[in-house]
């Protein structure tokens, strides 16, 4: 199947985590073909995935010799002339780590003017994302700062949703407003909130009250195997067929909602 899940939240909230579980779960039918794009500046996703992080991943945009012969200029130029569509298809083959059926991407930030600047990086980085989303056939599911990086207008009709993840903390809360209109400032139309952390209904209902008109997914509850795996520096549900029932019953909402 084919699914593009955007996922953002403010830091703190369990976004990454939320991220390599989602990703490890529908990796789990061997059929899919899963990539997990790890797209936020404080790139740890790898460690959510059960990737050796002593073996580092170099982001894409810090490709500079890839990004010198795709584009035909230098990582940093700034204007002059370059490829605005470079090639990209062969890049998630050959960059990306590969755990437990999903392959990771790290796409790394654009040092020189920021993620909006017209500079090789930038537009390397864009026709990958380009390419992920409306030419694969793939799930990807993508960790974003704010959960728009890296997106733009050519691409958010096929993303299928933006899935803010947060906590009953007041500070998230306001920051699903804010990563909202980011998405609907591009084009997004499907937002979704999950509720994380949750430790009883009075919680879940503190969501669902301060976020009266946005739809809600479900909630995942807070769990002491995901406390003990961050204390341990491992991911957590070694064996995903033992994650809590409320993340099988999201993934599969994800699946029907791609099916309808």
């Amino acid at each position: 199947m084919s699914l593009k899940i955007a996922i953002g939240g403010k830091g703190g909230v369990g976004k990454t985590t939320v991220t390599s579980l989602l990703a490890r779960c529908l990796a789990a039918d061997k059929e899919n073909k899963v990539i997990a794009i790890d797209a936020d500046p404080v790139a740890n996703l790898a460690a959510g995935l059960g990737i050796d992080e002593n073996e580092p991943i170099t982001p894409v945009s810090q490709l500079t010799e890839l990004i010198e012969e795709r584009t035909g200029a230098k990582a940093g130029t700034m204007g002059g002339f370059f490829a605005l569509n470079p090639k990209v298809d062969d890049i998630p083959e050959r960059f990306s780590r590969t755990k437990d059926n999903v392959k990771l991407l790290v796409m790394g930030t654009v040092q020189s003017g920021g993620s909006g600047c017209i500079c090789p990086e930038s537009t390397i980085l864009k026709a990958l994302m380009n390419h992920l989303v409306l030419v694969r056939d793939d799930i990807v599911i993508m960790d974003m700062e704010a959960g728009v990086e890296h997106l733009g207008r050519a691409t958010s009709s096929s993303v299928d949703a933006l899935l803010i993840v947060v906590n009953p903390g007041a500070r998230s809360r306001a920051a699903a407003e804010k990563i909202r209109k980011l998405g609907s400032d591009i084009g997004i139309t499907n937002v979704l909130v999950l509720g994380n952390r949750v430790r009883n209904k009075e919680d879940e209902d503190l969501i669902r009250n301060s976020l009266p008109d946005f739809k809600i997914l479900g909630f995942l509850p807070e769990d002491d195997e995901i406390i003990s795996a961050d204390r341990a520096g491992r991911r957590a549900f070694d064996d995903i067929a033992g994650a809590p029932v409320e993340l099988l019953d999201i993934v599969q909402k994800l699946k029907d909602m791609k099916q309808a």
